[in-house]
């Protein structure tokens, strides 16, 4: 799991810097303000568990442990639902999709809890 996080964690991480980029450059005509906004929160909640996902891989070298993987794939659920979510609300404007990002938001707090626990508990 270590080499299979860290490297889906730098993947993020590239899609994170090319969707801000995008962002930046190619939606800041195309999107209203508030729509930009969002964009980029999907985009800042990406970048930063792009590098919990390395985060977690390394910890699983320091301190294995089951939690430790259930909170990288915690992380991974919590990009593609929460970041996901919001790219799409973002540029499709359809405001249901919006109700998937809480989701992503939970998974994304639970993957921090399961990677202290594990850490506390070894």
């Amino acid at each position: 799991m270590v080499r299979t996080f860290f490297i889906i964690g730098a993947l993020s991480a590239c899609v994170g810097v090319a969707a801000g980029a995008f962002g930046a450059h190619g939606l800041k005509t195309r999107l209203s303000p508030e729509m930009l906004s969002v964009f980029e929160v999907g985009v800042r909640y990406q970048m930063y568990h792009a590098f919990a996902l390395m985060a977690a891989a390394w910890a699983q070298t320091r301190w294995p442990s089951s939690l430790v993987v259930i909170s990288g794939w915690l992380f991974v659920i919590g990009i593609i639902l929460f970041s996901g979510s919001l790219y799409l609300l973002s540029l499709s404007g359809v405001r249901w999709v919006g109700a998937i990002t809480p989701l992503g938001g939970l998974a994304f707090l639970a993957g921090w809890v399961c990677l202290a626990w594990a850490v506390w508990k070894t």
